[in-house]
């Protein structure tokens, strides 16, 4: 591209981006410090279900503020209340460097993911509401902060090895607190801020969202998607469980920052691969296909060697499941029932990450309560390969519908559209 082709931010985009970037950049540095040694510190001292039952509740927390979003937005404008959810984040955790026990423990994480629920989807839509020309880069650079900030928590939490959590938490606040001032100093105030005229005619709690739950065609895929981030939260709090007792030579956040540096690197040459010779269901059908196979070399192999293998299996997961899904959706979905579909998409993520948190730590405890090491992980990988098969079932049969021209999937090359979370791989969707 020539540099006259070259489209140039304007001066006002590039201040919002340097705020709303550099913040989730720092939001995700401190959810990848904190959450695996927090899932690592409840294993050992409580056990696997309660691990992940403090997770859950920021899952739970964070759709919760679904409900509430549109009408915190309504009265004090989009960037107050992205202020508001990151404050709420950020006491939250610092709380946690002081919290004894679960119930305590339990709380404080509702409210992480609630403040993160109402803060996220701020940032989305002051990234929505830029100049058109500006959009495709605005979102390009948030999705490349979320990533490198995954990857720099990932490593810097390694440096936590062995300290307090009160002495962890502190910095993961401070961190969270500088997320909040980017906020404050870059994004513009709106009119919303000095009080919306509309907003006494927008519920406060808005629960008309679970009208988007409409399937339309294709209701398989939709329910694979929830078992996937069933099955891709079970790396998230299974893992941190797993280098405790196998790996514990390693710094737990090691396969974050591993399969966050591979899916940097290989998510866009792989799913452009994948995309050009596979359809929709085959390429999830390969996705599920690196989960089962990783998972089985978490469960055999005991050693750090193992868990270095195994994430630059999993990873793939993340890379070919997600945007393929995202494709489908866009392409199959009549445009009247797109925003409901997208609605759907959110609530069956949702769903399935709550599922899966508690479900990892359960079987976690299973594994060790019948003295079969791996056993967790075997659970899911043969639940990733009945999906696997579902999946190139549901190709197969795609395949043999008469076509009324060629899908838009198979006519584009796009770039994957990578969720952040946080997300852990996405675990930073949960709490960023």
């Amino acid at each position: 591209m020539s540099r006259q082709e070259r489209h140039v931010l304007s001066p006002q985009t590039r201040k919002v981006l340097l705020g709303v970037n550099s913040g989730i950049a720092l939001a995700h540095i401190g959810n990848y410090i904190w959450f695996p040694h927090l899932i690592s510190t409840l294993g050992v001292e409580y056990s696997g279900f309660w691990a992940g039952f403090v997770m859950f509740l920021t899952y739970v927390g964070r759709l919760s503020a679904t409900f509430f979003y549109e009408g915190v937005a309504a009265r004090f404008g989009t960037r107050t209340s992205i202020i508001a959810g990151i404050a709420v984040e950020a006491v939250a955790l610092g709380g946690m460097g002081f919290a004894d026990g679960v119930p305590f423990y339990s709380l404080l994480a509702f409210f992480v993911g609630f403040g993160s629920g109402i803060s996220f989807p701020g940032l989305k839509n002051i990234l929505g509401t830029l100049p058109a020309a500006d959009r495709p880069k605005a979102f390009s650079s948030f999705q490349m902060s979320c990533q490198l900030g995954v990857i720099a928590g990932a490593v810097i939490g390694g440096l936590f090895l062995g300290s307090s959590m009160t002495i962890l938490f502190l910095v993961v606040f401070v961190l969270f607190a500088g997320y909040c001032a980017a906020a404050a100093s870059f994004i513009p105030a709106d009119a919303g801020d000095l009080g919306d005229p509309a907003a006494k005619d927008t519920p406060l709690v808005n629960v008309a969202i679970l009208k988007g739950l409409q399937l339309g065609g294709g209701g398989s895929y939709f329910l694979l998607s929830s078992v996937f981030w069933i099955l891709s939260i079970s790396f998230l709090v299974g893992m941190p469980l797993h280098m405790e007792e196998f790996a514990a030579d390693l710094p737990v956040s090691t396969p974050f920052w591993i399969t966050g540096l591979a899916l940097l690197v290989l998510q866009y040459p792989a799913f452009r691969f994948m995309s050009k010779h596979l359809r929709p269901g085959q390429v999830m059908g390969v996705a599920f296909l690196a989960m089962a196979a990783a998972y089985a070399l978490f469960g055999a192999g005991q050693t750090a060697v193992w868990v270095v293998v195994g994430c630059l299996v999993v990873v793939f997961g993340d890379i070919l499941f997600t945007p393929s899904f995202d494709l489908w959706v866009a392409d199959r979905m009549p445009a009247d029932r797109l925003a409901r579909a997208m609605g759907a998409m959110h609530f069956f993520r949702s769903f399935g990450n709550m599922v899966g948190t508690l479900a990892a730590g359960a079987l976690y405890d299973l594994s060790r309560s019948t003295d079969i090491p791996g056993l967790n992980w075997y659970a899911v990988g043969a639940i990733a390969l009945v999906c696997a098969a579902v999946s190139f079932s549901s190709a197969k049969k795609e395949g043999a519908a008469p076509e009324q021209g060629t899908p838009a999937f198979a006519k584009t090359e796009a770039a994957p559209v990578a969720e952040p979370v946080g997300e852990p791989r996405q675990a930073a969707d949960s709490t960023a």
